[in-house]
């Protein structure tokens, strides 16, 4: 294991090999460790690699010595290396095209837990945006969901601290690597996240919380969760960026509305505007979107399917994976059923044809009572 992880690590360190690619060689040579041993005339076969690429990856076995003190450091503070072909990776991530090959998770929480919210929003909220995002945040403890931000000043960390106060758990996606907080005034919450939640990362150790990280760190945040609400922001910045990475992935996101001509509530009034992102006033329009109101004192019914029905060996399986388990997101779907999205949406449909199943808001699907 060992073994393999120091190649994963190096992989991730060679230079113009970026997450795309990554997987690519992933697919064609089996393992990491097969990538380093394949010859430049192999590589070039491989779609995306090219010359330059092909060049980097045959003359870079010195990165091992890099990966091995990067070994070191994850060992001495407790650290998982999530690799892509890890069981612990998060499946939502793997959905995603240019989710990265490897994380580093330092924490308690279940990365893939079943309801994760991600929380963002401008780093100076007015007083209204931080009593808004406490109250939300608040009003989602009932519901067992995993509050996810990015521990910046302003709406991120209101989020994750109203979550702790709450005894729920919340993880902060970083721009920088392990080895330290950024910004440092946020270590408290960040130690207190660590066991009450978690800290997440593609960087390295070492790595600086310079500024091109950020957007990348921005698409952990949007591929991780099921749902992204924007409390506040200006025309510009990071956490807008975040909502339109959320809505390339199919993400169901929201925006807190504000006053017309209100400089912070430019970015959210400008998503909905333009129907990338619904209005959010409250926690009950993220749960009758999402389709997750409490049913109390309710036991949940599996819904029986006559068996003379006649259907096909996909269409089965379908009716399997919905089975009990309530309303469930296309891209969950797809990824528990292994099937293409197009084959997925054709059999979704005819199910629908047959009053079997019915489509719900926000790309959500349930069988027919």
């Amino acid at each position: 294991m060992k073994n393999d992880l120091l190649y994963q690590i190096a992989l991730t360190l060679i230079n113009g090999i970026g997450d795309v690619n990554a997987k690519s060689l992933l697919a064609y040579c089996g393992n990491a460790e097969e990538i380093f041993k394949q010859k430049k005339g192999h590589l070039l076969k491989i779609p995306g690699i090219g010359e330059t690429n092909a060049k980097s990856i045959v003359s870079s076995h010195h990165l091992l010595m890099r990966a091995e003190q990067e070994i070191k450091f994850i060992e001495q503070y407790k650290i998982q290396a999530l690799f892509y072909t890890n069981e612990a990776y998060p499946s939502r991530l793997k959905l995603c095209s240019d989710s990265p090959i490897m994380l580093y998770y330092k924490g308690h929480a279940d990365l893939n837990a079943e309801k994760i919210v991600a929380v963002v929003g401008t780093r100076k909220p007015s007083d209204y945006g931080k009593e808004k995002t406490k109250e939300i945040v608040s009003d989602l403890k009932e519901h067992n969901v995993l509050v996810l931000s990015g521990l910046a000043y302003g709406v991120d960390v209101i989020a994750h601290k109203t979550a702790l106060d709450n005894d729920m758990l919340t993880v902060g996606v970083l721009g920088h690597g392990l080895d330290r907080i950024y910004p440092l005034s946020h270590d408290k919450i960040a130690k207190r996240m660590i066991k009450q939640g978690g800290l997440l990362t593609d960087f390295m150790s070492g790595t600086n919380p310079d500024a091109v990280n950020f957007p990348k760190r921005n698409r952990i945040v949007a591929g991780l969760c099921d749902a992204l609400i924007m409390i506040e922001s200006k025309r510009t910045g990071g956490s807008l960026i975040t909502a339109t990475i959320a809505n390339s992935y199919n993400k169901d996101v929201f925006a807190l509305p504000g006053r017309a001509g209100d400089v912070l509530a430019e970015g959210g009034n400008g998503l909905i505007k333009r129907n990338k992102a619904a209005l959010i006033e409250n926690v009950e329009d993220l749960l009758d979107a999402m389709q997750w109101q409490k049913k109390e004192n309710k036991k949940s019914k599996i819904k029986q399917i006559p068996l003379m029905l006649d259907l096909s060996v996909d269409e089965r399986a379908v009716v399997d994976q919905l089975s009990g388990k309530g309303a469930q997101h296309l891209d969950v779907l797809c990824q528990s059923t292994q099937m293409p999205i197009s084959k997925l949406s054709a059999i979704l449909l005819q199910l629908e044809f047959s009053n079997l199943v019915k489509s719900k808001p926000g790309k959500m699907f349930e069988l027919s009572q």
